[in-house]
């Protein structure tokens, strides 16, 4: 599934609000992460099938790096040097991930995470990498002995004491549509199992193959393979969240809609007709049960939902959203694309590229939507202020949408090819217009138009 110009790497930004060394990071990560020994192999291809490959010259200062931005040293130095780090593929012969810690930005630090596909759909990777905080700061858990990570004796990631636990509640198993109705969260052999049933396994593939593909727009051309990255202020979750209620709509409707609403007024922008435009995004959903211990692994589907960004009405296009999302109850689809990338890799290279052009076509951009922690969480005794993970894009689709909400609230992040968005930081601005004109109705009175 990889290509030169759409690596399939996860990519994750933590900003911290007070410094962190890299030692101190380095530590952390030996303990947490590199004990596990998947992240201390390599794939290897093998006579049939892929296989892990330990490296017994796996050194973890390969991987835990220093960065440094130039003057001034602000965010958008910081968002060229993630582009720039997510454009470069990961050193071969090794194990593919790394770790850059920026020591100076702002007050604090930042983390930028590369972790490849390979070893966890983005939706685990997410949880193992939150694996890495605690609820309190380093100086507070000294004093309970059992605040640090627990390491199973084999040496794979076993629960934290002090947050996995906790982040079963919260983040939920990550990337499902929770507001959207979408129950999904099956065991991935039972998933695989009801694919195979012939009546929706039939009716779904039927469905998907009659998808037109998405239509032409400044999200359509060819990639380049340089990214650029962007994220903005935050948005207030209680807020969000009243305006749904007052709306009769989900969280998960008024940001979708409130991306919608960004991407029309940047398409715009750059000079697209709109007229009823509609987009497709494609989203991430997990398909691990509730009770799933080991989290990594590739046990996710994908499912289009509709983005109406040609609408130009605010509740009209949060209304769309809501329709899309609720004819997504009950589809197989996420099902249906679990069983096609379960088979990919085994196909040959010509029949696999084949298969996903096909899929890329039907749409323009991927989008995950996470519930995360709900609280503040630390990194040794540094808060984390910001959190943004983008999962990989694949095929011909070059633009992913990051949605988190975390410690109250909402944060977005873009992360494109340079052809399809040369400045993602005009996109990232449309998101809080957006979300203005939906709260600007509410107060006018925009609720008697409830459905």
């Amino acid at each position: 599934m990889e290509r030169p110009t759409n690596p399939m790497v996860i990519v994750a930004l933590i900003v911290l609000g007070t410094p962190l060394h890299r030692r101190r990071l380095r530590d952390l990560i030996a303990r947490r992460f590199a004990s596990s020994s998947r992240f201390r192999s390599v794939p290897r291809d093998g006579l049939y099938q892929a296989v892990w490959e330990t490296d017994r010259q796996f050194n973890i200062d390969d991987h835990v790096l220093s960065a440094a931005l130039p003057a001034p040293g602000r965010q958008s130095e910081l968002e060229t040097l993630v582009g720039e780090l997510a454009s470069e593929p990961l050193p071969a012969g090794r194990p593919l991930w790394s770790f850059h810690i920026v020591e100076r930005f702002g007050r604090g630090s930042a983390i930028i995470a590369r972790i490849h596909h390979c070893y966890a759909d983005g939706i685990a990777l997410v949880r193992v990498l939150l694996d890495l905080a605690d609820r309190r700061p380093a100086s507070a858990r000294r004093a309970d002995s059992g605040a640090t990570a627990a390491v199973a004796p084999n040496g794979d990631l076993s629960p934290s004491a002090t947050v996995t636990q906790w982040l079963e509640s919260t983040l939920r198993e990550g990337g499902r549509l929770a507001s959207a109705g979408v129950e999904l969260a099956r065991h991935p052999d039972a998933a695989a199992a009801a694919v195979t049933q012939a009546g929706a396994l039939v009716a779904e593939l039927a469905r998907f193959s009659l998808l037109p593909d998405d239509p032409p727009s400044s999200l359509k051309r060819p990639l380049c393979g340089t990214r650029r990255v962007a994220w903005g202020p935050s948005l207030s979750l209680e807020e969000v969240k009243t305006i749904g209620r007052v709306l009769g709509c989900t969280v998960n409707d008024v940001l979708v809609a409130t991306l919608a609403g960004a991407l029309g007024q940047y398409l715009e922008a750059r000079g697209d007709e709109l007229g009823g435009l509609a987009l497709r995004a494609a989203v991430p959903v997990d398909l691990r049960p509730g009770h799933a211990g080991q989290p990594l692994g590739n046990r996710f589907g994908l499912v289009l939902v509709d983005l109406p960004v040609g609408v130009r009405h605010p509740l009209e296009r949060l209304y769309g959203v809501r329709a899309a999302m609720q004819s997504l109850k009950g589809s197989e689809q996420s099902m249906l694309t679990y069983g096609l990338l379960a088979t990919i890799g085994s196909l040959p290279r010509s029949v696999e590229d084949w298969v996903m052009d096909l899929f890329s076509a039907k749409a323009s951009l991927v989008a995950s939507n996470l519930h995360g922690p709900e609280q503040m969480l630390f990194i040794g005794a540094a808060p984390i202020r910001q959190m943004l993970f983008w999962v990989p894009q694949s095929g011909s689709i070059g633009t992913g949408v990051s949605m988190l909400s975390y410690n109250g609230r909402v944060h977005f992040g873009v992360i494109a090819d340079r052809e399809l968005v040369p400045h993602p930081a005009e996109l990232i601005g449309g998101i809080k217009t957006a979300f203005e004109q939906l709260v600007l109705l509410v107060l006018l009175g925009g609720s008697a138009l409830r459905n």
